[in-house]
């Protein structure tokens, strides 16, 4: 079976992270990346450690998807979320989901349980239901930070782009022991956004793509900008020209930068295991684990590396 070492990578969103929600963005990553890991060495899947990563991100209020979801204009959380198995390229994503605190987890029921890829607002609320997933109150996605941000958006002289730069989607790439890749991304979209806006996060090939053929992606930052250029598959197209996963990391960011002006981050990994954490950002938070060490930062060229056990230790008296 050991084919393959498996690897994950994670994000917690590209942007300008303030200094406040530093430490909290470091250990939910840490966090997220440590669990996608013990789903691999227990020889899970890629499919299943991107999940358990995701989810474990949308759990915690620091991150902009699932609990801790930005606001649209009526001050209600919308949410899109994306999950791909490199294997046979299926894919199931949800957008505009309101009141269940997983995503990530209604978009794999779609990959898995309908014929489609995408479902959408009230759709995709009739098939959660379908599915016995539990329904909560749009409130307890809430948290004091996002109302507070959506009010001060409210403002007539309020700058909305000020803020965007605070983004937060999260995400992750895996490859197992069997070398199958997969990615997963979920998000509470732009504050303040139209009812109904969707991003990149649910579109295949912009908040996400992986084939095994070359590797896996997933993407933050500006949804316009990354849809605009469909950044998830032009990264894996760079690597199938034969580029390492940091320069075509670097390669489709630089072209997104110029050609329409916008700013994100992505992660990587190819189908040898190589991965890459990069962004245009001021700011990204990401960890990766791979060889039993976990390598996690947020700031460009900031790099921390601990032995995983050391890690989980740290973990279990609460990081």
């Amino acid at each position: 079976l050991g084919r393959m070492k498996p690897v994950i990578v994670v994000h917690g969103g590209a942007g300008r992270i303030f200094q406040e929600r530093e430490e909290g963005c470091r250990a939910g990553v840490v966090r997220a990346a440590l669990r996608g890991y013990a789903v691999l060495r227990q020889g899970g899947s890629a499919v299943d450690a991107v999940e358990e990563a995701v989810r474990s991100m949308e759990d915690d209020p620091h991150f902009n998807a699932g609990c801790g979801s930005v606001l649209n204009e009526k001050g209600e959380v919308e949410m899109d979320a994306i999950i791909m198995d490199g294997k046979n390229l299926d894919s199931g994503a949800v957008s505009a989901v309101k009141c269940i605190a997983n995503p990530i987890k209604l978009a794999r029921l779609v990959m898995e349980k309908t014929k489609h890829m995408l479902l959408t607002d009230h759709g995709a609320h009739l098939f959660a239901q379908a599915m016995g997933i539990p329904e909560i109150p749009g409130e307890k996605l809430i948290t004091e930070r996002s109302r507070e941000r959506w009010k001060k958006n409210l403002e007539p002289d309020s700058n909305p782009e000020e803020f965007q730069k605070d983004l937060g989607t999260v995400g992750a790439v895996a490859i197992d022991s069997e070398g199958n890749v997969a990615c997963a991304t979920s998000t509470g979209g732009l504050s303040n956004k139209m009812i109904g806006r969707v991003g990149d996060t649910a579109c295949i090939g912009s908040g996400g793509y992986a084939d095994n053929h070359s590797g896996a992606t997933s993407t933050t930052g500006h949804g316009e900008s990354i849809m605009k250029v469909v950044l998830a598959r032009l990264i894996l197209y760079h690597m199938e020209q034969g580029m390492s996963p940091e320069v075509a990391a670097d390669t489709a960011l630089d072209y997104m930068k110029t050609r329409v002006g916008g700013l994100g981050g992505v992660i990587v990994v190819n189908k040898a295991g190589e991965w890459a954490a990069r962004f245009s950002t001021k700011q990204m938070s990401w960890a990766t684990v791979k060889d039993d060490n976990l390598h996690y930062g947020i700031y460009a060229g900031e790099k921390h590396i601990k032995s995983v056990d050391e890690a989980l230790a740290s973990e279990r008296e609460g990081f």
